[in-house]
């Protein structure tokens, strides 16, 4: 099966902040998954270059568009590779391919008879390059957002027939599937219920943008622009482009994963917009929450932004990407909290798996020839096991829904369960009767087993903690399919155990 998934574009105002590396390691799990899964991924990210905001970016540091879009997507591409994320396409929206096939797709819309020519009058946001609908009654309002003032405009503007799809979109977004978590559905079945209107898709006296083919002074509006940088990533640029071919390179999308502050574009005017040009529609929308640190909204102004590559290299992949996903409900707002990021890697990741790990590989080696035990006795299916196939199951459902934290709490459950079954069965205590060896080995080979499987289920989330785990139990095989190697009895008996090592190190105060 083919899987595409994309982050959202990103907008290169400034270099990349928590929110975007958070939103990005929750696809990189999902595509890790998928690919684990047997399946084709194509990982779409990248960036979002045009529009106003830039323009004045620019400007302030007194340098061209162009040159600041390079030194920002430059660091989006860069910290990507230091955070081992595997996408398959980075998409720029200054490519010439790109230009090339928005050209294409506005023809497309033009023939639909859905660009009209108006006037635009309204509150706006540069920080969201957005009209805002319904501004705080105010001389003066601001964006609830940015926390700015908002600008006043009236301009000549190309609109998209947006009320021409009221009903389409009211039936799309109705479908339970297109819209992910529910909780955000509701938010824009109230939007469509109160009637589409129009939206503008240029601007004017805006020069850092695609022009507008046949009409003067024009830009693409932003949002126009990169929304189609979804289609544009996908397509060989060394070829000359064809909308038709999207079908052949991963098109339609089978999720958009998006913060929930921009959700609207993706559910409304996005497939709008693909409608009018004939195309596929993505098949589904996730839009997660928001992140704050220590309760607080982050921002330059509080001095409490997480830069994500000090984080890196202060911790490690590893133990962000466990917080990030095991903590937080993905598609619910969550809370950055240092003291709770401690104890969580260290009570988990340290303690209860990596102790787990060394103390039964440590048995094993010291009684078992320095491997996992050869043993010949046949007993009725420990608990142990069918604790290790139930949570084989449910997280690879969990990992389906974009249910991390529901696959992190299933290994620790099986971790902790594991810890608890040796304690019960007490391998150091039998083993001073040399009769019991047989059944010592059956024992420290079932907590071995299962350490095996939660290694395998944390390969999409912790990659590394993951395959430390396998590697330490002498498991080296090749898994790009784990459908034979996520199931209970693969460790293979009387196998070398490699010296234990730490699996995480702890954080220290």
């Amino acid at each position: 099966m083919n899987i595409t998934i994309t982050t959202p574009l990103y907008y290169v105002n400034d270099k990349p902040h928590l929110g975007s590396t958070y939103t990005t390691i929750a696809c990189d799990a999902y595509s890790r998954f998928q690919r684990l899964q047997g399946n084709t991924v194509e990982f779409v990210t990248g960036v979002d270059e045009h529009g106003q905001k830039i323009q004045r970016t620019a400007q302030s540091h007194q340098i061209t568009p162009q040159v600041h879009c390079d030194k920002i997507s430059l660091n989006y591409k860069e910290l990507w590779k230091k955070w081992d994320i595997t996408y398959t396409s980075f998409i720029r929206t200054t490519s010439p391919s790109h230009q090339e096939l928005v050209n294409q797709f506005f023809d497309k819309v033009v023939k639909s008879g859905d660009i009209l020519l108006g006037n635009q009058q309204g509150w706006y946001c540069v920080g969201c390059e957005e009209y805002k609908d319904d501004p705080p009654d105010s001389k003066s309002p601001c964006c609830p957002i940015h926390l700015k003032p908002l600008e006043w405009r009236d301009e000549e503007n190309l609109f998209f027939a947006l009320s021409k799809y009221q009903s389409k979109i009211e039936s799309l977004v109705a479908q339970p599937s297109f819209i992910q978590p529910l909780s955000r559905r509701n938010e824009i079945l109230n939007f469509v219920s109160k009637g589409l209107r129009d939206f503008s898709i240029s601007r004017k006296n805006v020069e850092w943008g695609i022009p507008v083919p046949g009409y003067k002074g024009h830009t693409f509006y932003v949002w126009f622009d990169a929304l189609l940088g979804y289609l544009s990533s996908l397509l060989p640029m060394q070829n000359k482009i064809n909308l038709a071919d999207l079908s052949h390179y991963g098109w339609p999308a089978s999720v958009h994963v998006i913060g929930k502050d921009i959700l609207r574009f993706h559910a409304i005017y996005w497939p709008a917009m693909l409608m009018s040009a004939g195309l596929e529609l993505p098949k589904k929308v996730f839009g997660h929450g928001f992140l704050t640190r220590e309760g607080q909204k982050m921002g330059k102004s509080l001095g409490n932004i997480l830069d994500p590559e000090l984080l890196l290299e202060q911790y490690g992949k590893d133990p962000i990407r466990w917080y990030l996903l095991s903590d937080i409900r993905f598609g619910q707002d969550g809370d950055f909290q240092q003291k709770r990021f401690q104890d969580l890697v260290n009570n988990d990741l340290a303690n209860t798996i990596g102790n787990l790990l060394n103390r039964t590989s440590t048995m094993s080696r010291k009684w078992f020839d320095n491997g996992t035990p050869d043993f010949d006795i046949n007993l009725e299916d420990s608990n142990l096991k069918l604790l290790a196939q139930e949570s084989i199951t449910s997280s690879l459902l969990a990992y389906e829904e974009f249910d991390f934290k529901t696959v992190c709490e299933t290994v620790i459950k099986l971790a902790t369960e594991s810890n608890v079954y040796l304690n019960n069965t007490q391998p150091w205590t039998l083993i001073k009767e040399p009769s019991n060896k047989e059944l010592v080995g059956y024992y420290l080979y079932n907590v071995l087993e299962s350490c095996r499987i939660i290694g395998l289920l944390l390969l999409p989330i912790i990659p590394d903690t993951g395959s430390s785990i396998l590697n330490q139990l002498g498991y080296t095989e090749q898994i790009d399919n784990w459908s034979d190697h996520i199931k209970w009895g693969v460790l293979s008996k009387g196998s070398i155990l490699p010296k234990p090592t730490p699996i995480s190190k702890k954080i220290e105060e």
